[in-house]
């Protein structure tokens, strides 16, 4: 399956930034688990590459395994050296530019409409609305009108509330990160990450 289809199936990725490599790890494969196949493991968590390669070894080819925070071509390579085949970028820049080179579908960080035309032009495979809680559902509403057939995905302070409004406003999927993850990433409750979880599968599935 490819990432814009699973990107459209799913609607769903989850943001893990952690600051314990092992329980970051523990928190991907908690995920997989739970049936969220779309993840992301950002590059300024604690020895995220590490997480990367070992949640890869883990996992196979079962989840679309991404990087985030790419900002540099070097990001970018020292990623998918390590078994990312996602890419994701909170802006425009080499990180996009290198990842597209190498034929990785990259979710690329965008805000205005120059920006979304960018993001377009580059090569991006979808467009991370960030930081989402600036202008909310109804900034998605307005962005996508000269927009309409564009793949937007809403990150930043996304609960599951905001999940249906984005949803609502026309998001392919959203991103989320603390609303999900809570403390798990960071050595903290599984069980937790687990309700959560179902919680959002099940917004996401409506």
């Amino acid at each position: 399956m490819d990432f814009n289809t699973a990107l459209r199936d799913e609607r769903l990725v989850a943001i893990i930034r952690g600051s314990d490599a092992k329980a970051a790890l523990r928190t991907v494969m908690a995920l997989v688990e739970e049936g969220i196949p779309l993840i992301e493991v950002s590059l300024s968590g604690t020895d995220a590459l590490s997480v990367i390669r070992q949640a890869r070894a883990e996992v196979g080819d079962a989840a679309w395994l991404g990087a985030g925070t790419v900002l540099t071509a070097d990001d970018a390579r020292r990623a998918a050296d390590v078994g990312a085949n996602l890419m994701v970028t909170p802006g425009l820049g080499a990180g996009l530019e290198e990842s597209v080179r190498r034929g990785l579908p990259t979710l690329a960080g965008v805000m205005t409409p120059s920006e979304v035309i960018a993001a377009v032009a580059a090569g991006a495979s979808a467009l991370k609305l960030f930081p989402a809680s600036v202008g909310g559902p109804d900034y998605l509403k307005a962005l996508r009108a000269p927009f309409p057939d564009l793949p937007f995905v809403p990150v930043g302070g996304v609960d599951a509330a905001a999940a249906g409004a984005y949803f609502a406003a026309g998001a392919v999927a959203v991103g989320v990160g603390s609303p999900l993850i809570g403390d798990a990433a960071d050595g903290g409750d599984l069980d937790g990450l687990r309700r959560r979880a179902a919680e959002f599968k099940a917004v996401c599935a409506r």
